[in-house]
């Protein structure tokens, strides 16, 4: 009898949160689900990883208990790594992380603690999904994203992907009968113009809240910026290899040596 494919579910917004308990229902339709996600949120981690503290991992029960779940003490990225390492009995065969409150899509991506679990897995060499829902409260209305997030895990268990690329999911935060479907974007060219609100502590001591505001500055039909404005399911390939291949050559014309 052929086995179910085995599914790493993690997160940033911590194992407790909404946004994974979804995903973990729909891949449950899927496959075998083991979960290791944190023990609290880590948004905006992007793809730190522990070295100068232990880590502490802790069984937990949730739910009906079908499924092995694990709290990580760690950030999204520790997750994958114990999880591949120490606690799963074989490799997975896809890793998904989110669901995200909140959007990962153009420049967020290199931020998204929920990116970087997904990229961890695509190091290893295992294919992963990363997804992300913009509407950033803890109480999000995921139903409209169930039919669409088991529809992209099937199509990587099946066609897997290529070497080197993650997916990167986002969905944008409207009923489901106004989703228009899936498209495969590039990421915009958009960024956070930035503030920080300087104030004061009782005892007159300087802090800062980092604030700011969302540009995109990408006109572009092809961007994921665009389908989510007109709502799309954003799906764009990511790559991990950060090397800007086109510069090579512009590179090799200057003299380093004289």
């Amino acid at each position: 009898m052929k086995k179910k494919p085995l599914i790493l579910v993690t997160n940033d917004d911590g194992i407790t949160a909404p946004g994974i308990r979804t995903l973990v229902k729909v891949m449950k339709t899927i496959g075998d689900v083991v979960v290791v996600a944190p023990d609290s949120p880590q948004s905006g981690m992007g793809h730190a990883i522990t070295l100068d503290s232990t880590l502490h991992i802790e069984k937990i029960h949730i739910e009906s208990g079908d499924y092995d779940a694990y709290s990580c003490s760690g950030t999204p990225a520790d997750c994958v790594k114990i999880a591949i390492n120490e606690i799963l009995e074989r490799r997975p065969d896809l890793v998904v992380s989110g669901i995200n409150h909140g959007s990962n899509s153009a420049i967020n991506v290199i931020y998204s603690g929920t990116m970087s679990a997904a990229i961890e897995a695509g190091i290893e060499g295992i294919p992963s999904i990363g997804y992300s829902l913009l509407d950033y409260s803890w109480n999000a209305n995921f139903e409209a994203s169930k039919k669409y997030v088991k529809k992209i895990a099937e199509n990587v268990l099946k066609e897997g992907l290529p070497e080197g690329i993650v997916l990167n999911v986002n969905i944008p935060n409207v009923d489901k009968k106004e989703i228009k479907g899936i498209k495969v974007c590039r990421q915009a060219k958009a960024n956070w113009e930035e503030k920080f609100d300087k104030r004061k502590t009782p005892q007159g001591k300087d802090y800062y809240w980092l604030t700011g505001e969302f540009v995109n500055y990408d006109k572009g039909e092809d961007t994921d910026e665009w389908a989510l404005k007109n709502n799309y399911i954003s799906l764009v390939p990511v790559q991990f290899d950060l090397t800007a291949h086109h510069a090579i050559q512009q590179l090799n014309t200057w003299s380093f040596n004289e």
